[in-house]
């Protein structure tokens, strides 16, 4: 089902995104929120005109709307088997040997382990060659199922570490946020990345934090609420 986008303005991108969040009766962490582009060209009178700010916003579906089917066990016995044959033919043809993999399903989530002595070069920079393997992971998953199947990648327990060091910056950015009074884009960041600033900040009461730009450069905005 196509997601429904809303549009919303304010004097600010603040007001905007506040408007917005308060007419859908929901949270910044449950949306997805663009900056749009004021598509009129500037001109002499437009500058007497005050300005106005549009935001997009679009509900993000969550696995809690869809409780019945996430408790249902879903048969990824010929599914496990397929990524178990790639991951062999994959691992037998690197230069490294010592690699072992585990796979297994937790709670319809596939979460496949690369553990060895020198598995870490298969991360890449900051995890680009991770995560474009599991994006390979989740297509040969995705073959023969009604849905997109959830596939979760971590090496040398990757995630782990990137999950604390991106707790340790936003942290520090906080604290700039708070001295400042002004807001921060951080550089471009991977979804999986985006999720853990926006979950750091989900219960803060001074923070909030939303996303601009398009894949591959999308950001994180971090600011005052």
């Amino acid at each position: 089902m196509d997601e429904k986008t809303y549009i919303f303005e304010g004097k600010t991108t603040n007001e905007a995104i506040e408007k917005g969040l308060k007419e859908l009766k929901t949270t910044k962490n449950k949306v997805d929120i663009k900056v749009l582009e004021d598509p009129d060209k500037k001109t002499f009178f437009s500058i007497l005109t005050p300005k106005i700010v549009r935001v997009e916003m679009k509900i993000r579906e969550y696995k809690e709307k869809n409780n019945e089917k996430n408790n249902e066990k879903i048969d990824f016995s010929q599914t496990l088997n397929k990524l178990d044959e790639f991951m062999k033919n994959f691992i037998s043809n690197l230069p490294t040997k010592d690699l072992k993999y585990e796979i297994r399903n937790n709670n319809n989530i596939i979460e496949i382990d690369i553990k060895g002595d020198e598995a870490s070069y298969l991360i890449g920079y900051r995890g680009e060659a991770l995560n474009s393997l599991q994006d390979i992971l989740v297509h040969i998953a995705s073959q023969d199922q009604q849905e997109k199947v959830r596939v979760v990648l971590n090496i040398s327990n990757y995630r782990e570490k990137r999950k604390k060091d991106l707790e340790i910056l936003a942290g520090k950015i906080a604290e700039s946020v708070e001295k400042n009074k002004k807001s921060i884009t951080l550089e471009p960041m991977v979804a999986y990345d985006r999720k853990i600033i926006h979950s750091f900040f989900q219960d803060n009461d001074k923070i909030e934090t939303h996303s601009i730009g398009k894949e591959p450069y999308r950001k994180v905005v971090i600011s005052l609420k």
